[in-house]
């Protein structure tokens, strides 16, 4: 009875906005009133939001109906609304409240993340709304202050928006804990997570829920799919002329003409880049190219200040804006209704990047979603190419859950002992019920408690590291200076120190990051957030500029910028080149003709010097020049994985005769380089491409203590053996580098056992390098042909990881001239 009134309410609603319910909705619906937890997966913009927050509503309109007096007294926090971005959570609050406001609940849905003012609170310290918008980060912070538990003591559920962008990271692993802690608190709690793209949803539901496992038996959780395939409209945008030997980064602008048109006949264009500097040379070289734009282009990414990319949030729903150029911070959740046009600016590198971004368009139930994907270079276009077919077959990357992160977990510890402590041996028994910590040992856990009251081993003399106080089975924090350090410390989203853009007058522009404005002199001129700006001054942790008129500028340089090749766009890449083969290039009844037609002559040209490699080849070309000696390896599994191919590879080589090499690549292969001629045939007599001695051999062919050292500056920051800095009183990049060197060593050599420094060589091998991954390329790569072609000058496959090593010692000038000659003197080979 209760079930149907509930969703005779929820339909009510429906009807007065003239929308039809969904069948995964009213599914959804029906789960959550009958007390199930789960995952919902749906396609952006069909609905998701809704299907859960309505359930929610209904519940509380139900026990309202029960329980008369709750109309009148503070009902306290019922709905805790996770969100992995800020900039989702304005947008959702604006959604939801309105929902309440139709049904006169009564309800406030309130926001709370690091831009929340003071003032706002602590008055929800007083009176928390009854559904709270919130982060990872913020939802801890929360756990940090005195009495935390009464603020969840009414808490009915947790809902996790964009689950997929949280689960293989270490902010997933913080949402794990906090949801141990408040099934604690609150046993009745349903836990649900809402994801769009992700190819492994049972193990994505289990790890979200895991909790509420009993027994190994998953009785009140499931999953709801939508069922509905999203159109998506994906067209590639060509070159008028292909270049037989493409280079990274050469075409992008030159298309400019090409999507001007684009943007003219749509009412709003989100022009997505992959990095925070690509957004900022599209923004200039569209107005340079464009100045009619003026007025109606802005431009969205991360270190931008909050208020810039509030006002370009806002001006995008009230349609004021024609074109903004952006980077993921655009990527999720935020439902732009003007938007009806999306432009990729190279390829994103992964299926579900590229479908969270296509559905930026079209963000309503039924609409077509509208992508264009426009190269940097043309042999991207196999990857629009193996983008289409992926998106046909919903073929989607997996996220891969992280296991027993002990940076986080000391964090963790710290914050529930900052607050009102914690007793050990009920906190374990908790801690274990998550996927990320179900094989915590004892001594392991034993050892966690040691490092936050004395520091361990290697830091038992120094009282700094004392934290945590101890009695009995009791660990609290009594030092406010520990409290308040540890409270800003908060998070496990690690960068470098970044400095505030302001000008003269005060008033606040971004962010960029320290080592950037390190490099400047007074006087020297930058681009950032559209304008060019003059460098004056530091003053208090702040670069104060001034607007200029000089043209030139450099431009910020961002940490992570590249994005890593996945696995199933490498397949596909592979099947496109297969199809072109099996064909013998008659693609007129293939479904990606247009992409691979466009860079026929590359590849016809590839096949008259080289070969085309099918899937069960592995082409290694040997060229000499007056460089060298120059082998090229084509594997087509992504720069993150050739880059440790190349390094592995080089050194079985020089076991076999005394040699040196430098190295590139981009994520189609490899190359080494060396003085002198490469034995390679000798080398493919051996095992050169066997995964066993696998771990010993990376460890001898790279520096594997400082790919160690380097990791372990991100987990010292998140385990608190650093601290950052307050408030505008940050602490340098130089310094904090010195500090987590000078830890790491003392580690080594008085505490060798110490957890995080362990955990530090298996984040380098396992993340870092991929350790998964890079077994299964060599695998695949043992049960290849191994075809060695000896060519005469670069193969269009060989020119563009020609180019990237030459770009890492010329400026972009001097490179693009180079590349002209070389490119004039191929194309007359090539007659």
């Amino acid at each position: 009875m209760k079930l149907n009134e509930g969703l005779a309410y929820i339909h009510a609603w429906f009807a007065s906005k003239s929308w039809q319910m969904k069948p995964f909705q009213e599914e959804c619906a029906t789960a959550y009133l009958s007390g199930k937890s789960g995952l919902l997966n749906a396609p952006t913009g069909s609905g998701k939001t809704y299907a859960l927050w309505l359930p929610c509503l209904a519940e509380a309109w139900l026990n309202t109906l029960k329980n008369e007096k709750e109309n009148k007294q503070g009902r306290g926090l019922q709905i805790l609304w996770i969100t992995p971005l800020r900039a989702l959570s304005k947008d959702l609050q604006k959604a939801m409240q309105i929902a309440v406001d139709d049904l006169a609940l009564g309800w406030r849905v309130g926001l709370r993340t690091g831009d929340t003012e003071s003032t706002e609170r602590q008055k929800q310290k007083k009176q928390m709304p009854e559904c709270l918008l919130t982060t990872p980060e913020s939802l801890h912070i929360l756990f940090s202050g005195k009495g935390y538990a009464d603020l969840f003591k009414n808490l009915k559920a947790v809902i996790v928006d964009e689950w997929h962008e949280l689960m293989s990271t270490k902010r997933g692993v913080q949402m794990e804990l906090a949801i141990s802690r408040l099934v604690a608190i609150q046993s009745a709690l349903k836990i649900w997570g809402i994801s769009a793209t992700i190819g492994n949803l049972e193990e994505a539901k289990k790890v979200l829920t895991f909790p509420l496992f009993s027994n190994s038996i998953d009785k009140d959780t499931t999953i709801i799919r939508a069922n509905i395939q999203k159109k998506i409209d994906i067209s590639s945008i060509l070159p008028d002329t292909i270049e037989r030997f493409p280079w990274a980064g050469h075409l992008g602008t030159n298309l400019i003409y090409k999507i001007l048109p684009i943007i003219e006949q749509s009412k709003t264009t989100l022009l997505f880049t992959n990095t925070r500097s690509q957004t900022e040379i599209w923004y200039q070289k569209l107005l340079d190219y464009a100045p009619e734009l003026a007025g109606q282009i802005a431009m969205h990414h991360g270190s931008l200040d909050n208020e810039i990319r509030t006002w370009v949030e806002n001006a995008l729903h009230e349609e004021k804006l024609k074109v903004v150029v952006c980077t993921s911070s655009l990527d999720l959740g935020v439902d732009f209704r003007p938007v009806d046009t999306v432009i990729q600016v190279g390829s994103p590198k992964g299926v579900a990047r590229f479908l969270q971004r296509a559905g930026r368009s079209g963000h309503r139930p039924d609409a077509i979603s509208k992508i264009y994907f426009l190269p940097t270079h043309a042999l991207e276009l196999l990857e629009a190419a193996a983008l289409k077919t992926a998106v046909k077959r919903q073929l989607i990357e997996k996220r891969e859950p992280l296991l027993l992160c002990f940076d986080v977990l000391v964090q963790y510890l710290l914050t529930l002992a900052v607050s009102d402590g914690f007793d050990a041996e009920q906190l374990y028994d908790e801690i274990i019920t998550t996927h990320c910590y179900q094989m915590l040992s004892k001594e392991e856990w034993l050892w966690a408690l040691e490092f936050i009251t004395t520091g361990g081993n290697g830091l038992a003399q120094y009282d700094d590291y004392k934290k945590v106080e101890r009695q009995g089975n009791f660990y609290q924090v009594k030092k406010r200076k520990v409290a308040y350090q540890h409270r800003l410390s908060i998070g496990t989203i690690v960068s470098d120190p970044v400095i505030k853009v302001k000008y003269l007058n005060g008033s606040h522009i971004g962010s960029v990051e320290e080592s950037f404005i390190a490099r400047l002199n007074e006087g020297d001129v930058f681009w950032f957030a559209g304008r060019n700006l003059e460098f004056v001054m530091m003053k208090e942790m702040n670069a104060l500029v001034r607007k200029t008129n000089k043209k030139s500028g450099i431009l910020p340089r961002w940490a992570g910028g590249r994005l890593p090749l996945s696995s199933e766009l490498s397949d596909l890449l592979r099947e496109q080149l297969e199809i072109y083969l099996a064909t013998n290039g008659q693609l007129a009844s293939q479904e990606n003709s247009i992409e691979l037609q466009a860079i026929a002559p590359i590849l016809i040209l590839q096949k008259t010097w080289s070969i085309i490699p099918t899937k069960k080849q592995l082409l290694i070309e040997q060229l000499q020049t007056q460089e060298g000696h120059h082998l090229f390896f084509y594997t087509f599994e992504g720069r993150a994985v050739h880059e440790v191919l190349a390094s592995l590879i080089a050194f079985r080589i020089s076991k076999l005769q005394k040699i040196t090499f430098s190295f590139a690549m981009n994520d189609y292969g490899f190359e080494l380089l060396s003085d002198q001629e490469i034995p390679i045939q000798k080398a493919l007599a051996t095992d050169l491409f066997s995964a066993e001695h696998l771990l010993e051999d990376l460890s001898n062919s790279l520096n594997e203590t400082e790919m160690a050292k380097r990791k372990f500056r991100d987990i010292a920051a998140i385990s608190g053996l650093i601290f950052q800095g307050y408030p505008n009183k940050y602490i340098s990049k130089k310094h904090l580098q010195a500090s987590t060197s000078l830890l790491f060593d003392v580690f080594r050599k008085y505490d060798n056992d110490n957890l995080l420094i362990h955990q530090a060589y298996v984040e380098s091998i396992n993340l870092q390098l991929d350790l998964k991954r890079l077994q299964t390329a060599l695998e695949k790569t043992n049960h290849q042909e191994i075809v060695l072609k000896k060519t005469l000058q670069p193969t269009p496959f060989a020119f563009p990881i020609l180019v990237d090593r030459l770009r890492e010692k010329l400026s972009s000038e001097s490179l693009e001239d180079r590349v002209k000659k070389m490119t004039l003197q191929l194309e007359k080979l090539a007659g």
